[in-house]
This record gives C-alpha cells, sequence and structure tokens, in this order.
C-alpha cells in the first residue's frame, strides 16, 4: 500500500461502473476504512451518477484507467469491466502497486490465468476473485464435509433466462464475453463446486448449443467431469430458462450434501444420511462477510483472501476444456499448469 496508508482509509479505484462496480464498490462507499477516490468508465452519465452516489468529484471521473492509475494516489483497485479486459487491467494494477478485487472470471485465456496466478503469488499485493460462494454460510458449511475427504460423485445444475437477460449488453458479445453462460454465471458453479469439495478436474467432456453462428455464446452446456481422485461429475448450465434454481449435490460413502438456491437469494444446505434421512445443519447467515469486508481484511491484515487467483486458474483450466471438448467432441485433459 502507499505511504501511510495504513493511517488512513485505504483509496480505492473503480474501472467498469457496470453491475459489479456500484455494487462492490458500494460496500466500500459504506466501509469506515475504505474511501472511494477515484472512479473510471466509458460512459460519462455512469460517471457522473456514481460520482453523485460515492461523493467522487468531477476532477477524480476518468475515461482513461491509465490515467486513473498515474494520477491517484491508490491503495486498490475494483475491476468490474467486461471479462475479456481483466487480465490487462489487473496487471497494471498490480505494476502500480495496488491491490486488486476483480470480478469473476480473473480470465478468460488460460496463458493469462496462469500469468495472473504467478504474479500474484510473488506480489506482496492481494489480489482477490470475485467467486462470493467462498463467504457464504451455506458453501463453508459444506465444505467442512471435505476436510478430510472428498465426494466420489457429485451433480451440479444452474438455471438462468441469461440470454434474454443479456441481450443489448457486452454479455453477447464474445470479444468482450470470452464465450457464454458458462464463462458468466457457470463460473460461479464450477468454482463453487471445486473450492467446496477440494477435487480437482483431470478430463473433460462437453456438449454445448450455441446462441450465434460461430458458436463462441454458449446458451446451453453439459459436463462430464473426471477428477484425479477417481470421482465423477456432471454440470448442466442452461441459459435460456425462466428462472435461477441451482443444485449442488455431493456424494460420499456416508451419503451427501446438498446445496440448494431459488432466484439469487440465500443458499440453503443439506445432509441426507446412508438412509435417505435429510437433516438441515444450523446455518448462521449473520456472520457473512461482504465481498469488500473480506478484501480489506485481507489487504489490511496480509493474510490470503477468501477466493485467490489459483481459485480461478482452477476454473479457467476446467472452462477452456470444455469449450475445446464441445468443439472437437474429444474428452480434454484440463491442465491448470502449462
Amino acid at each position: 500500500m502507499h505511504e501511510d496508508s495504513s493511517e488512513r482509509s485505504v483509496q480505492i479505484g473503480i474501472v467498469g461502473l457496470g453491475y459489479i462496480g456500484t455494487t462492490v464498490g458500494g460496500q466500500f462507499h459504506r466501509h469506515p476504512d475504505a474511501t472511494v477516490r477515484a472512479i473510471c468508465d466509458l460512459e460519462t452519465d455512469r460517471l457522473a451518477e456514481a460520482g453523485a452516489e460515492f461523493g467522487v468529484t468531477r476532477e477524480r471521473q476518468y475515461t482513461d484507467y491509465a490515467a486513473m492509475l498515474e494520477d491517484e494516489p491508490l491503495d486498490a483497485v475494483l475491476v468490474g469491466t467486461p471479462h475479456t479486459l481483466h487480465y490487462e487491467q489487473v496487471v497494471d494494477a498490480l505494476e502500480h502497486d495496488c491491490h486488486v478485487y476483480c470480478d469473476k472470471p480473473l480470465a478468460t485465456d488460460l496463458e493469462h490465468a496462469r500469468d495472473l496466478t504467478d504474479r500474484a503469488e510473488r506480489s506482496q499485493q492481494t489480489l482477490m476473485v470475485g467467486y462470493q460462494r467462498h463467504l457464504q454460510t451455506a458453501f463453508r458449511t459444506a465444505r467442512k464435509r471435505f476436510t478430510d475427504g472428498s465426494p466420489n460423485w457429485l451433480t451440479a445444475s444452474i438455471t438462468q433466462d441469461w440470454i434474454d437477460d443479456s441481450r443489448g449488453t457486452w454479455r453477447l458479445d464474445p470479444n468482450l464475453s470470452g464465450g457464454g453462460f458458462l464463462f458468466d454465471t457457470g463460473s460461479h458453479v464450477l468454482d463453487g463446486v471445486l473450492w467446496t469439495t477440494g477435487l480437482e478436474p483431470e478430463s473433460v467432456a462437453a456438449s454445448m448449443d450455441f446462441h450465434d453462428d460461430q458458436e463462441r455464446v454458449d446458451r446451453r452446456a453439459h459436463l462430464d467431469v473426471r477428477f484425479t481422485n477417481g470421482a465423477t461429475g456432471t454440470f448442466s448450465f442452461h441459459g435460456d430458462a425462466p428462472a435461477v434454481r441451482e443444485h449442488i449435490h455431493c456424494w460420499d460413502d456416508d451419503g451427501a450434501v446438498y446445496l440448494e438456491g431459488t432466484q439469487w437469494g440465500p443458499r440453503e444446505v443439506f445432509e441426507i444420511d446412508s438412509d435417505a434421512g435429510e437433516y438441515s445443519p444450523y446455518v448462521d447467515f449473520r456472520v457473512e462477510q461482504s465481498r469488500a469486508e473480506a478484501f480489506l481484511e485481507s489487504v489490511q491484515t496480509g493474510t490470503e483472501p477468501p477466493a485467490t487467483a489459483r481459485d480461478a486458474l482452477r476454473v479457467t483450466a476446467l472452462t477452456a476444456a470444455a469449450y475445446e471438448s464441445a468443439r472437437t467432441g474429444d474428452r480434454v485433459r484440463v491442465a491448470p499448469e502449462s
């Protein structure tokens, strides 16, 4: 962090004032240990609106990200831009000695994800990725079951009216999104499963239905994954369904853990025993940190953030292999490391 930052609030710059930039940005704005000092977006109307909301004066509102990094004494940057822009913006922020909160996916290119992981693990700066399931009590509760073991079979799915929700936005432009529903909402589910279970994907066979003629933006995807410990799992992503429902079922020799969600409300966790009995463990949702709280704690204490670049690398590696498999018809090895 910059000189004297330990004696004042963490100075935040935001690039990208869409949903993530304003939602997580609002968390920073309301936090007593943070100040939104500067904001950046290509649209001046968004700048003016966010500037009024976050108390950022006009001279600290930028349309040029490089200029914001050069001109402002920032301690940290929130990256909330389209997916394919993340890599260069995160690199630039780290090279300016800024901590970074980056929305998911960290990178859409596997080599970029590997490079950012290397940079983050060499750096003194915090790089946190926006996989908020790491903060959700239901997922943290489920993860405890697999501290000393792992499931041997799982299924996971999510539905959303994503195609209609994304019309007229960058999400349907693969040059900005990097892909389709799998790279967007599906990324959360892949991460949630990998983080909760500790499983490492070995290979994937995938099929997809595409929204575009170039077959770059998937609207539905089905993944058959083999893991290094011999476990298997299926993932199904349906991006033109009428409502959001999420289901993750992880089975081991003693039973299962079920994670269930409706729309974007809190996820519920259930334990299934070997006789098919269902139990609801106590979950105190009041203890959940916001994304800004978790990031600031990591910055201030020098501890690892809840969702790391290496977590994101695993997701990008599986995602890249799934797209390759869907296009070639082959089972593809998942290779996080080069």
